[in-house]
């Protein structure tokens, strides 16, 4: 077993003591400051699922009665964010399920007549129709940026789906009210692409197969300045871009935060009980990238909506893509939170 305090050191992280320590990890004396990526290359298999309105294309890894920790990527992100954390817990004994989002890889809808909205409500009823479809009652939720969103919500509208929560960056429903007010400057410039979106020349880049590739690559540079990644990394996530619905989803979700796209009627309701910030009442485990232009560094603007045990860390060193950077930590914020 690790020394929890050693582990942390080695991460460079800034927290309170952790709940349980991965066995069978290297020893973290020799954990270098800035934790390297994995080498993992690839899932064993992609499978596909009938849920709700998708064809759902999803990783697995572990055993098949295992507890359940689900992994939800970001944009401009894929499965692949979590291509080393899934090998950690599953030697856990985790069966960890990895779904692409819809627009995104094998992910397909099942009607062409279907609206290819991407509000933040529908992307989380996406993993709860997944959830039925695998017959998972509940499990742990995981996830950074889209997937953040996407766990937090289920968390807080359907808590007795959720066990425990890792959320990247803490409490990110969207509030589309709030959302009209300018940011400081400096953040306003981290969020170029979403006002680059909700222009027509956007729409257009997003439709261009190299350009939305390009696009990708910068915001991957310039969100995690620290990551080494190379091409082959990039490349192996840029294939999910490839789906056939991925700019239409990608421009409905940063238009429709900005009140720029309408959603579906049918919505409202959910939406309506997410402006209101719910709170999420369970174990949670924030992590923030002190590398992340996103990230404010404190939990002090939404740390009331947790009432549950609750934990806030700190990455040093880390950029937007924390799983993937940081897989050891990311893994040990699960192993941690679901003993809580």
């Amino acid at each position: 077993m690790i020394d929890r305090r050693a582990f942390g050191r080695g991460l460079g992280l800034v927290a309170g003591g952790a709940a349980a320590s991965l066995a069978g990890l290297p020893d973290a004396s020799a954990t270098p400051p800035r934790p390297a990526t994995g080498g993992h290359t690839s899932f064993a298999a992609v499978k596909q699922v009938r849920a709700g309105l998708l064809n759902v294309g999803y990783a697995e890894a572990g055993p098949a009665r295992g507890p359940v920790v689900i992994c939800l990527h970001g944009w401009p992100y894929d499965i692949h964010s979590f291509v080393d954390v899934a090998p950690l817990l599953a030697a856990e004994g985790y069966r960890v399920i990895v779904p692409y989002l819809r627009g995104h890889g094998t992910t397909r809808f099942l009607s062409d007549r279907t609206s290819r909205n991407a509000q933040q409500s529908v992307i989380a009823l996406d993993v709860v129709a997944l959830m039925d479809a695998l017959k998972i009652e509940k499990a742990v939720l995981a996830g950074f940026d889209w997937g953040s969103r996407t766990a937090d919500i289920i968390a807080a509208l359907w808590p007795e789906r959720c066990k425990a929560l890792v959320s990247v960056s803490g409490y990110l429903v969207t509030n589309r009210e709030a959302n009209l007010r300018p940011l400081p400057p400096k953040a306003e410039y981290a969020w170029w692409y979403q006002y680059y979106f909700a222009t027509e020349r956007g729409r257009l880049a997003m439709r261009d197969e190299r350009k939305r590739h390009d696009l990708a690559r910068l915001v991957w540079d310039t969100v995690s300045p620290t990551w080494d990644f190379g091409d082959a990394v990039f490349e192996r996530t840029a294939a999910a871009f490839g789906n056939p619905d991925y700019a239409a989803i990608v421009v409905h979700n940063y238009r429709w935060r900005l009140s720029l796209a309408d959603g579906e009627r049918r919505y409202d309701a959910l939406e309506e009980r997410l402006d209101a910030r719910p709170g999420i009442t369970a174990p949670t485990i924030v992590l923030d990238a002190d590398r992340d232009p996103f990230t404010a560094l404190s939990d002090a603007s939404y740390r009331d909506r947790f009432t549950g045990a609750y934990e806030y860390r700190l990455l040093k060193g880390i950029g937007h893509n924390v799983p993937q950077e940081a897989p050891t930590a990311f893994a040990q914020a699960v192993a941690d939170v679901d003993h809580f």
